[in-house]
């Protein structure tokens, strides 16, 4: 017969073994003014190094990872490492090479400026 410590042990190695990256898609607000979109991620747990934001070819792409410090072998898990990730397309009048981003209690904020020529503007109307 075995034992119930043994059958115990190989559970303990097979949750171990098992663990794997989940993916999220964060819930985003997005904002725009005059001069900018303004893009809210939530990525809770998420380091800043962890962070990635990539902007190609009219695609805004964020990534991020959290990964949990595990103390000894699990024995029930609702809370595991995610990597959170969600895309979208940009405008072309996005200036890109302004763009920030931002990372502070667990919200990634991101400021996309516009350009000049995007931007509206009062034309004045003169008499003849």
């Amino acid at each position: 017969m075995t034992d119930r410590k043994d059958m115990t042990r190989t559970e303990d190695k097979a949750i171990e073994k098992t663990r794997e990256l989940r993916t999220a898609t964060p819930a985003v607000d997005i904002y725009e003014n005059e001069n900018e979109i303004l893009l809210y991620a939530d990525i809770p747990g998420v380091h800043k190094d962890d962070v990635t934001v990539n902007i190609e070819n009219g695609k805004l792409s964020i990534s991020g990872v959290r990964r949990l410090d595990y103390q000894g072998v699990s024995k029930w898990e609702e809370f595991v490492d995610v990597e959170y990730v969600r895309s979208f397309s940009i405008p072309q009048t996005i200036n890109v090479e302004t763009v920030a981003a931002k990372l502070k209690d667990g919200v990634l904020t991101l400021h996309l400026p516009k350009s000049e020529a995007a931007k509206p503007r009062l034309i004045e109307v003169k008499a003849a």
